[in-house]
């Protein structure tokens, strides 16, 4: 069940309930009245000046019943700002910027792997003998951390005649 049926739900049971409080207590002033064989009721008129005090439970009744009704307004009127905002925040969630996960993916990374990542970010499709040279690895280095980056699915590789080329395979 939505919030805003819910609301309107509550809204019916804080009505319902009012008019049960109310004519709770005209029944209980109408009871007080016709009860009452005070002997100051011929001074001041026929009016019973016991029937002029409210029951606690009267004040406690509205009291509950006022608090239901503002829920059920509040439940009417605000889920569509609480849907929007939580709307937003998701969106915000899923649009993480490129530099963000970049700097995300390179948290896992050694020294190494590090490197590797900036040549090959700043030019897609590198070949594994550029990249030797533009990172100071040796080859055999080279070959060990492009496998690792291989297995962790950031990189793949592409046989270039004698050589290899290295993708990205996470757009950022």
């Amino acid at each position: 069940m939505d919030n805003k049926m819910f609301g309107i739900i509550l809204i019916v049971l804080c009505l319902g309930m009012g008019f049960v409080v109310f004519e709770f207590t005209d029944a209980l002033t109408q009871i007080t009245e016709d009860s009452c064989d005070c002997t100051d009721m011929a001074d001041s008129g026929d009016y019973c000046p016991h029937s002029g005090k409210t029951p606690w439970q009267t004040y406690f009744g509205i009291f509950i019943t006022s608090a239901i009704g503002a829920l059920g307004l509040y439940l009417i009127f605000f889920e569509k700002s609480q849907g929007a905002i939580l709307n937003r925040l998701e969106n915000n969630k899923k649009t993480i910027s490129d530099k963000e996960k970049f700097d995300i993916l390179f948290m896992g990374l050694d020294p190494y792997e590090k490197k590797v990542m900036n040549a090959v970010m700043l030019r897609d499709g590198i070949t594994q003998q550029t990249l030797r040279y533009r990172t100071d690895m040796h080859k055999s280095k080279l070959s060990i951390v492009l496998d690792g980056l291989e297995k962790k699915g950031i990189i793949t590789r592409v046989e270039k005649g004698k050589t290899k080329q290295v993708f990205l395979k996470i757009a950022f």
